[in-house]
C-alpha cells in the first residue's frame, strides 16, 4: 500500500507548479515517460492549423515562456501539436493578463460533421471576461470542460501569476485539474455525457463530441495575451 501511494505521490509531483529550471525533465520524470511538448526555446513540435509549420506571428518565445500576444493585424492563430495522443498525463502552466481569454484543447481532430474540433480545459479570467458568464453555470470559467461541464471548487490564482492545469485521460473517463485540485471528471461514454453534449453548442457534431479515440493538444490563441510554460505529457497507453 505505501508503495502505490508514493508512485502515485511521485507522479502528481510532475505535475506540481515547478520549482527546477523551465522546461525540463528530471531524471525520474523521464523514467516516467514525460516528454516535453514545448522546449522553451522555440515552436518545434507544434504546427499552424492545416499547415505543415508553426505560425511565424502572433506567438512569442522569451526566457522560456511561450506568449500568444494581444490581437492586432498579425494574429498567429490557433496552434497545435504535430502528434496525436489518446490515453495521456498531459500539464501546462499558464499566466493571464486581465480579462484575457484561451483555452487547451485536446482530442482535437476533424469532425464528419461539425469541422476541427476538441474538447477544452478553459483557460480564462473568470472575473473580467465576459464569457464567464455564458454558457450554463459557469460551464466556461477555468478548468471546465468548455460549454459542457463547470468546474468545481477551485482555486484560480491572481491575474499575472501562474496557475498549473493537467488534463489526465485513460480509456473513456478524463479528469481535469487546477493548482493540483480536481475540477471536473467524466465519462466519454456514459448517458450523462451524452445529455450534457446534446445541450451543448457541439450536439450537431458527428461522430458524437468527444467520442474520438486520439487527436492534437491546442493551444488556443483568442486574441488575447496568454502565456504557457512547462508543457508536457506522458502516454498512458504503453
Amino acid at each position: 500500500m505505501k508503495r502505490i501511494v508514493f508512485l502515485l505521490f511521485s507522479v502528481f509531483c510532475a505535475c506540481a507548479l515547478s520549482a527546477q529550471s523551465l522546461n525540463t525533465l528530471t531524471p525520474k520524470e523521464e523514467k516516467q515517460g514525460w516528454v516535453l511538448l514545448f522546449n522553451g526555446t522555440n515552436l518545434d513540435g507544434w504546427t499552424s492549423f492545416g499547415k505543415n509549420v508553426p505560425p511565424t506571428n502572433g506567438w512569442t518565445v522569451e526566457d522560456g515562456i511561450l506568449t500568444v500576444n494581444k490581437k492586432g493585424e498579425k494574429r498567429g492563430g490557433d496552434i497545435i501539436t504535430k502528434d496525436e495522443y489518446s490515453d495521456f498525463d498531459l500539464c501546462f502552466e499558464f499566466r493571464l493578463t486581465k480579462g484575457a481569454n484561451s483555452g487547451v484543447k485536446y482530442f482535437f481532430t476533424k469532425y464528419d460533421e461539425g469541422g476541427w474540433l476538441g474538447q477544452e480545459f478553459q483557460v480564462l479570467d473568470d472575473d473580467n471576461h465576459p464569457d464567464a458568464k455564458l454558457g450554463r453555470d459557469g460551464n466556461r470559467k477555468t478548468a471546465s470542460l468548455y460549454d459542457m461541464i463547470p468546474a468545481g471548487k477551485k482555486q484560480l490564482n491572481p491575474i499575472g501569476e501562474w496557475n498549473q492545469g493537467r488534463v489526465v485521460a485513460k480509456g473513456n473517463k478524463v479528469t481535469h485539474y487546477l493548482n493540483g485540485k480536481k475540477t471536473v471528471s467524466y465519462d466519454r461514454s456514459s448517458e450523462a455525457y451524452k445529455k450534457i453534449w446534446e445541450m451543448s453548442k457541439y450536439k450537431k457534431s458527428k461522430p458524437m463530441f468527444g467520442s474520438v479515440k486520439q487527436g492534437h493538444i491546442l493551444l488556443q490563441d483568442h486574441a488575447d495575451e496568454v502565456s504557457f510554460r512547462n508543457i508536457k505529457i506522458r502516454n498512458l497507453s504503453k
